[in-house]
């Protein structure tokens, strides 16, 4: 699976990794918070708060193709 990156700058203060995640997608990214920070180590040195005008990369994954399911009647 291939995925992209979006940037994201913090703008306010006390935001967190997990804050910015779950604002950017509106619900749970299993995984995503620990893929940011493999991806940018340097973010764990800035404590649980992340400063104003940190520059956070938000790996992105692109959806696969949907495949055609059969459909299956109890009814019938």
């Amino acid at each position: 699976m291939s995925s992209t990156v979006e940037t994201y700058t913090v703008a306010t203060d006390g935001l967190t990794l997990s804050r910015i995640v779950w604002n950017r997608f509106k619900r749970s990214m299993p995984g995503l918070v620990e893929r940011i920070f493999d991806a940018t180590p340097s973010l764990a040195r800035s404590g649980p708060y992340l400063p104003v005008g940190t520059v956070v990369q938000i790996p992105i994954d692109t959806p696969r193709e949907q495949q055609e399911v059969a459909v299956v009647s109890l009814w019938d």
